[in-house]
């Protein structure tokens, strides 16, 4: 009995995900479920956990505890689970005096399954033909990383895998990966990223996790998770210290800030009617009390509070890196 496509399993599913080394709880029971056309925005600080889930989902080093089903089957278990599955955690890497066409057909020859016969498909993919006789020592930062794309294409996945695809690209070298990124999903290409560029996840994802140290405090739709974080607002009054304690002591009032001379928070239309009477009563008279759209980041930094109130100073970076193992492809 064949199984229909709704019944299918989804290309990623994860339950309980830890990894410790010694003392360090590196990623502390995850679950994420990307399922068969999305794309997918892993976020979180550097050193939040991200590289070291996709490791493990990549079968290259295994979990403490927890469950990876990749398509139904367990990396750990076979390397039929990877089949369909493509991608590179942290930065490709390639033969530097090699051109990118002789790096990917080393490549190919290693795989087999035909791999050779799409090299010209995928460098037309990540728009590479015509530098592909070039040596790669010769590339920039944002042609390696979509050299490594076409090295995955290879296998014709259905899932891919990329690990900070965006980091260190300049804004040309950044607008060619949205771009490419679109045309996977257009090809019908499953694609989960992690990153910890916010406005980039935001343009090209459908569905976000976020991570923060280890852990897992939001899955869902980006849109679903605009909807429920309430609207923002910006306020200006006439004492505007006064009005910021007024705004945190207020119940229905929530994640207030201060922001370049300006107070904002979020709140329901009741909450802010009655904010508006709290600052009279203090003497706060309001000069401006304007809605604003909800980005990701300002939802992204609601979730994780990792701001000290000042958004100039916030940081999505982190401190700590992960714990440093060797690069791979995993093709």
């Amino acid at each position: 009995m064949s199984v229909s496509p709704a019944e299918s399993p989804p290309p990623v599913e994860v339950r309980g995900l830890v990894k410790r080394y010694g003392d360090l709880t590196a990623v502390a029971g995850v679950d994420i479920t990307v399922n068969t056309g999305d794309v997918y925005g892993y976020l979180g600080p550097n050193g939040a956990g991200k590289t070291t889930s996709l490791r493990m989902m990549l079968g290259l080093i295994r979990p403490t505890a927890g469950t990876v089903r990749l398509f139904g089957r367990d990396p750990m278990l076979s390397v039929k689970a990877l089949e369909g599955v493509a991608g590179f955690v942290e930065a490709p890497t390639f033969y530097p005096y090699m051109s990118g066409r002789r790096n990917l057909e080393l490549l190919g020859a290693f795989d087999g399954h035909g791999a050779s016969a799409r090299i010209d498909e995928a460098l037309e993919i990540v728009e590479l033909s015509d530098r592909a006789r070039d040596k790669v020592g010769g590339y920039s930062h944002g042609m390696r990383q979509r050299l490594g794309i076409a090295a995955a294409l290879l296998r014709r996945p259905n899932l891919m895998l990329l690990d900070e695809p965006a980091t260190g690209l300049d804004p040309a070298g950044m607008r060619d990966m949205r771009v490419l990124v679109r045309r996977l999903a257009d090809q019908g290409i499953t694609v989960m990223l992690s990153s910890h560029l916010l406005a980039e996840v935001e343009e090209l994802c459908n569905k976000v996790a976020i991570i923060q140290a280890g852990t897992i405090v939001y899955e869902g739709e980006i849109a679903e998770l605009k909807r429920g974080g309430g609207t923002s607002y910006r306020l200006a009054t006439t004492d505007d210290e006064r009005a910021l304690a007024v705004c945190r002591a207020q119940p229905g009032i929530g994640d207030v800030r201060t922001d370049h001379g300006r107070i904002s928070f979020t709140a329901d239309d009741a909450a802010v009617a009655e904010l508006s009477q709290a600052l009279v009563e203090a003497g706060a008279l309001i000069r401006v009390l304007t809605p604003q759209t909800m980005t990701l980041e300002d939802l992204f930094f609601s979730l994780t509070e990792g701001t000290d109130g000042a958004r100039g100073e916030r940081s999505i970076a982190g401190e700590h890196p992960e714990p440093a193992e060797p690069a791979e492809t995993a093709r």
